[in-house]
């Protein structure tokens, strides 16, 4: 009879191989709410909200007022949108400055005209200016970038 021997470093290379996909193995993406923001059709910011906050500003500058803006936000408890959807431009004091609601659809994006983004931006220059999320899904809603 032929007796098969496993050498102690074959064992630990084996167990450390195993943990290393076990631990590896799956997304940090999986299970988070996530978002796309396109100019237009082109994908300017994709974040997810476990992520640093550092990296989520929107530059306007180049845009022009007939672009428009549109927001996909995916909740990871439904896998798709939400209900209630709102977005929300609001100064560094968390004032309100313009709010736009959004249908139940089966469709991710929300659309919000860029020129009155500029016209807001403009009219409070000397503000810092973010945009926020809201739905009955994430009813403290989540900020999605800042305005510069």
């Amino acid at each position: 009879m032929k007796h098969i021997k496993f050498y102690p470093a074959f064992i630990g290379l084996f167990t450390l191989i195993t943990l290393s996909f076990t631990a590896f193995g799956f997304s940090n993406k999986f299970g988070l709410d996530g978002y796309e923001i396109y100019l237009n059709n082109k994908l300017i910011l994709k974040q997810y909200v476990n992520q640093p906050v550092n990296l989520r500003v929107l530059q306007l500058s180049k845009a022009n007022e007939a672009d428009e803006l549109h927001i996909k936000y995916n909740h990871c408890q439904t896998k798709g949108p939400g209900t209630g959807r709102s977005l929300t431009l609001q100064d560094e004091k968390g004032n309100t400055l313009k709010k736009w609601d959004f249908s139940d659809a089966s469709d991710f994006a929300m659309t919000v005209p860029v020129k009155e983004l500029l016209q807001l931006e403009k009219k409070n220059n000397n503000h810092e200016l973010s945009l926020h999320y809201t739905s009955k899904e994430r009813p403290n809603g989540e900020m999605l970038a800042m305005l510069r």
